[in-house]
């Protein structure tokens, strides 16, 4: 089989190497063709589970009580901000704001009604209601209220008095929620086989049309943001301003990843450009391997393009981890040619490069596809945008070594030979003493392993999945400095809610205690004597009481109790709720209401209190109540999953709400999800890799013993760095997850390379310690070059301005060094010591 495939391959490669060159020419252009079609995702779907029915829950509650996106605007002009030059100037940018398309309403200290300034009656309450710059109004009173009022407080006006902020309330698709809903009740239904044909057929439409929908939703955020930036630019002048929401965190992360995509693969490549040069400086040797990681890399991104495959913040450093892997290939492919160029001078071009395909054939085979099944074990997290990565990586790999096998060997037959003067030294001085180190020092290589191993395992007992967006983000960019902002002044920036339901046979749990009693004396009644309808219609029971759960005296003061205790979470800024209102109630009439105040309150609302106060937080027909908060992302310590665990426990605990009847939502929770399952994702991750690797290994080497040898400098340099991760407290998140997996994908290459050299070797001198030696001198130059070129390569990505970014090139480059050491030093002294070859002769 072997033998017909390298006569194949000698056939078509090395004996017409330039129409294969050509022919890779042309499938080039053709996939190059896709790269315009290439997209970056960085939605709600690319940050969370692959099956969370919580987000589907988001996008009810979303919907139902029309509870979009908002953008804020914050704005600390120069000058006294009740000033009514500022104010002017305010007023000019919320007119400028409001003409965005898609910006349906905007909410700022000019547009809301002054309750308080002076305080109004509840008659008062049913008419048009005072503005900021009304006449009617007492400016310094109104200053008070925006700090008194339950309904300001907190949100538009920060505790400096100065900073204020505009709410843009983004117009929600309605259209894009039902149709991700539908898609996702199919999956479902796929997932249980409960799918007929006309569902599949439905849900292969459904997937069309949400794609396409979504597209053009992400263009039009991008667009509306990049709208809303210009304008407040233009009144920078004379104000500190900022911009700040989840829309604009999604559109600056894929702005931060397509920064990355061209700056630092660009980067990286200049990079590696510079480290060939270092090692085979020689133009050949230093042109075939650079284009041989940008035809890979620009074939892979066109396949993505045709095939609409997205990258996302996980996966955005496929690019780099494509160029590292080819280059890897490459490497391994140019010093075993130097080598036979050295051993065997006088022979021809190509029979020199043939030798070295066959020599290197098997060895890349393997470690590709050793590296493929690290990179195939990703798709058993829950994680979609893992599963994706993992495929990426997939396929990217394959076509790395199809390129490179075909490519390299074409181009140096093509390009003719490198002549000796260039096929690097016979015996490199710093291979043989590191040799000598390996040889010298047996116990203290093993004894320095087992201590590096426990202090490893200590540091991933002290792992975490806790992080904060803000971290993110460097400290001197705009959506840092906004969020602190937005945070510290106008009272957070990611969504937590608190869906309180009626519990069932709700109508069993009205007493007597919410009676109308002491009614008819009550002062409440003078701003009411024209109300002479039954306020209750319908809905009333025969005791006159209205019939909710909610709606009632009782029923205030449980959602007020919990209303209370949210805001009293350090994590927690602005609250909002039906009790809200109840509180501004509360204060206008002076005391506590009863159950007929409360039915005079609703009907006596205007259309404006009740569609910003009510509506949004009180579902009647359903009996449901809604306590919408923000939560700081800037607090230190932060602990999303802590938060919710607290706040579901109050309500059952201190309440008595039951758990069936308490549902958080919001993209806090969503988020969280998807970090608590990063950690079971990692253990079910690295056991896919570990066992699927040993299985690798049994059928390469054919031997036990061997894989077992393999397998130990491959999991500890794993263990090494989630150690290391731990100790200085850096968080598993969307980026590092992978970091293991790739640790092992990369490493499993030096096991294989090693191992096989070895072998050759000791079959040649039957010595360990000769074969040692002679490894260190051939295929330990090549791994050596190989991490030199990656280390170097995923260092760049240190200079993002993407913490995640910053934090997994640097833990790739920690991998790879880890991988190189151990590879170099453990591995072959655990092949000396435990003889896996047989018994050497003298």
């Amino acid at each position: 089989m072997l033998t017909t495939f390298a006569s194949f391959y000698e056939r078509v490669v090395i004996r017409h190497p330039a129409a294969v060159l050509v022919g890779l020419a042309l499938i080039l252009a053709a996939m190059a063709l896709g790269i315009p079609r290439f997209k970056l995702d960085a939605s709600s779907d690319s940050l969370t589970l692959e099956s969370d029915r919580a987000l589907d829950y988001f996008r009810e509650i979303t919907s139902r009580y029309n509870s979009g996106d908002i953008l804020v605007v914050t704005y600390k002009p120069d000058e006294e901000l009740f000033s009514d030059p500022s104010l002017n100037r305010l007023e000019s940018l919320r007119d400028d704001l409001l003409a965005v398309q898609g910006v349906e309403g905007a909410t700022s200290i000019l547009d809301v009604p002054m309750l308080y300034s002076p305080p109004l009656s509840f008659r008062d309450l049913s008419d048009e209601l005072p503005r900021l710059r009304d006449e009617s109004v007492d400016k310094q009173l109104a200053q008070q209220e925006f700090h008194s009022n339950p309904i300001y407080k907190d949100t538009l006006v920060g505790p400096d008095n100065q900073t204020t902020a505009i709410l843009l309330n983004l117009t929600i698709n309605h259209e894009l929620l039902n149709m991700v809903r539908e898609r996702d009740a199919l999956y479902i239904e796929r997932r249980n086989d409960e799918l007929d044909a006309q569902e599949a057929q439905r849900l292969e439409q459904l997937e069309t049309e949400y794609l396409e929908a979504r597209t053009l939703s992400a263009q039009k955020d991008t667009e509306r943001v990049q709208a809303i930036r210009d304008i407040v630019a233009g009144y920078e002048s004379g104000a500190d301003m900022f911009v700040g929401g989840a829309t604009m965190i999604t559109s600056d992360m894929i702005s931060f990843i397509k920064s990355d995509l061209v700056t630092f693969g660009i980067g990286i490549l200049a990079f590696i450009v510079f480290t060939l040069i270092l090692i085979f400086r020689h133009p050949k040797l230093v042109l075939l391997p650079l284009c041989t990681c940008v035809v890979t890399a620009a074939m892979m991104l066109g396949l993505l393009g045709w095939l609409d495959w997205r990258l996302t913040v996980i996966s955005s450093n496929f690019v780099s981890l494509l160029l590292i892997i080819t280059m890897a290939i490459t490497i391994h492919l140019v010093v075993r040619y130097q080598e036979n160029c050295r051993v065997e001078s006088d022979q021809p071009q190509s029979r020199l490069v043939m030798d070295t395909v066959s020599q290197m054939g098997r060895p890349c085979f393997y470690t590709a596809i050793t590296t493929i099944v690290a990179f195939v074990s990703l798709v058993v997290s829950d994680i979609r945008p893992v599963i994706d990565f993992g495929w990426m990586m997939t396929i990217g790999v394959a076509m790395a070594l199809v390129v490179t096998f075909l490519l390299v060997p074409a181009g140096l037959l093509v390009m003719g030979g490198i002549g000796k003067s260039n096929i690097g030294p016979e015996d490199p001085r710093y291979m043989s003493w590191l040799a000598r180190q390996v040889l010298r020092f047996p116990t203290t290589i093993l004894v320095v392993a087992a201590i590096v191993t426990a202090i490893s395992f200590y540091g991933i007992s002290l792992l975490k999945v806790e992080n904060r967006f803000i971290d993110y983000f460097k400290d001197d960019t705009e959506i840092h400095q906004g969020m602190l902002v937005i945070d510290n002044q106008l009272g957070g920036t990611m969504s937590l809610d608190v869906v309180l339901n009626a519990p069932e046979n709700w109508d069993d749990y009205l007493t007597e205690d919410t009676s109308s009693e002491g009614f008819d004396d009550d002062p409440f009644l003078d701003d009411f004597e024209s109300f002479e309808e039954d306020p209750f219609g319908a809905e009333a029971d025969e005791s006159g009481n209205e019939a909710s759960y909610w709606w009632n005296g009782s029923g205030f003061r449980t959602v007020e109790q919990y209303h209370d205790f949210l805001e009293a979470q350090p994590e927690i800024g602005k609250v909002t709720s039906i009790a809200t209102m109840y509180k501004v109630a509360r204060d206008l009439l002076g005391g506590e209401l009863n159950d007929i105040e409360l039915a005079f309150m609703r009907q006596s609302l205007s259309d404006e209190l009740n569609d910003t106060l009510i509506e949004p937080y009180y579902d009647p027909e359903l009996q449901q109540v809604r306590i919408s908060t923000r939560v700081k992302e800037s607090v230190q310590g932060l602990s999303r999953d802590e938060l919710i665990q607290r706040v579901e426990n109050f309500a059952e605990e201190e309440l008595g709400i039951a758990s069936e009847n308490v549902q958080t939502t919001g993209l806090i929770v969503l988020y969280n999800n998807m970090l608590q399952s990063l950690f079971s994702s990692q253990i079910k991750t690295l056991g896919a890799v570990f066992f699927a690797i040993m299985i690798m290994f049994m059928v390469l080497f054919r031997s036990l013993l061997i894989s077992v040898i393999a397998m130990i400098p491959n999991m500890l340099a794993a263990v090494v760095v989630l150690g290391i991760m731990g100790l200085a407290g850096i968080p598993l998140d969307i980026m590092t997850i992978t970091i293991a997996a790739i640790t092992v994908g990369m490493g499993v290459d030096h096991e294989i390379h090693y191992i096989h050299r070895f072998r050759h070797e000791y079959a040649q001198v039957k010595n360990y310690t000769e074969a040692l030696k002679r490894s260190h001198r051939t295929i330990g130059r090549a791994l050596l070059y190989t991490a030199i070129t990656i280390i170097v390569g995923f260092s760049v990505l240190a200079l993002s301005n993407f913490i995640p970014s910053i934090y997994f090139g640097l833990l790739a480059s920690l991998a790879m060094v880890a991988a190189t050491i151990l590879s170099l030093m453990l591995l072959p002294r655990l092949l000396v010591l435990i003889k896996p070859f047989g018994k050497e002769e003298n």
